[in-house]
């Protein structure tokens, strides 16, 4: 593939920082997690808690911790670490399955339930405070070309050991 195909935007005897749009959308995504974690904070859940609190939510049943690790694209050792700081704030519990007593399963607390029930808020207030003044039609195209980045991304990778199928 050639440079063009590609985008060319950037060279190396040209490429500024300031110009990354890997650098800007760090640092953007380093403001959105600024902000969310502190209107989180007094509601006792972190940035790295909402995301498993609200997909259990969403669930609206016990998932096997392997299977939320999986959708949250976090190794499973990582995912274990997170439910353990969230049982310690009684936020979510660990429960064996009725058909298969080997795995584990996550689920909501009362409280956990609650505490994912404001998410959706505190992350829509912070979003569009950093979307103000784009119009529909430029926050359309801004979630399109992100979008085809992260198809250009997936395209990128590697093929599975085994092969296509």
């Amino acid at each position: 593939m050639n440079r063009t195909s590609r985008g060319g935007f950037y060279a190396p005897g040209s490429y500024r920082p300031d110009e990354s749009v890997g650098l800007l959308m760090k640092r953007v995504l380093a403001s959105i997690v600024a902000h969310a974690e502190a209107r989180l904070k007094p509601h006792g859940v972190t940035h790295a808690q909402w995301h498993p609190l609200f997909r259990l939510r969403q669930a609206d049943r016990p998932m096997p911790v392997v299977a939320l690790a999986r959708e949250l694209r976090m190794d499973t050792g990582a995912m274990t670490r997170l439910i353990d700081r969230l049982e310690k704030k009684r936020l979510c519990r660990r429960v064996r399955s009725n058909d298969d007593r080997r795995i584990v399963m996550v689920e909501l607390t009362p409280s956990g339930a609650e505490a994912a029930a404001i998410v959706p808020a505190v992350l829509g207030d912070v979003m569009n405070a950093h979307l103000a003044g784009f119009s529909r039609a430029e926050w359309e195209a801004l979630v399109q070309a992100l979008l085809r980045m992260l198809e250009n991304a997936d395209a990128m990778q590697p093929p599975s050991p085994a092969g296509p199928p």
